[in-house]
């Protein structure tokens, strides 16, 4: 086997009533399918009732190219005008391409709503203003109100960035960003 397979899916749209001479077709053109070198495998696919898929894999591409164009394949495929109409092929190399696009990007967390944010905030500001303000300002006070603010302000913020937002945020997470486990898990212990 080669490292570059190719899969390929064909997407049918079944005349009513002859689903089931669909299915026998799909199967008949995977066994001739198998007799050409190259063949890894197949199926027919049914989706509801509305779309039928034959698959197929082949080691290379130029294995598939050749049961394409093959008269077996043409011979199958005006049966099969008979049957159902094609809606559609897909056609992907490697089987890590194939796994890579069923597999969906997992979505974003929405953000927390403002009175959440207003909150974490207001308990990492709040503390550290009071504190510098009973503690530091009294001894400030012979410097200008402009010194003063900004020594406050430096003072606080660097408190706030870089040791109590983190803590907060850390201990506020699951409050802020309810993961869909945490919401799971809630209701299996109702349930029980």
């Amino acid at each position: 086997m080669t490292s570059n397979p190719v899969t390929v899916t064909v997407a049918f749209h079944v005349v009513p009533g002859r689903e089931a001479d669909f299915h026998s077709w799909g199967w008949a053109l995977l066994g001739a399918s198998a007799q050409q070198p190259g063949f890894l495998g197949g199926g027919v696919l049914v989706d509801g009732e509305a779309e039928w898929h034959v698959v197929y894999r082949f080691a290379s591409e130029g294995a598939a190219l050749a049961w394409e164009n093959s008269s077996t394949r043409a011979q199958l495929d005006t049966r099969a005008a008979q049957l159902a109409q094609e809606t559609g092929r897909r056609r992907v190399r490697g089987s890590k391409a194939w796994f890579e696009a069923q597999t969906p990007t997992p979505a974003t967390p929405a953000p927390p709503s403002k009175w959440k944010l207003w909150f974490v905030n207001m308990s990492a500001v709040f503390p550290p203003v009071l504190l510098f303000n009973v503690t530091v300002l009294p001894y400030l006070d012979s410097l200008n109100a402009l010194i003063r603010t900004l020594l406050l302000c430096l003072s606080v913020t660097a408190l706030v960035t870089w040791i109590l937002m983190p803590r907060l945020q850390r201990f506020f997470r699951k409050w802020l960003y309810p993961p869909l486990q945490a919401l799971r898990g809630r209701h299996k212990r109702r349930t029980a």
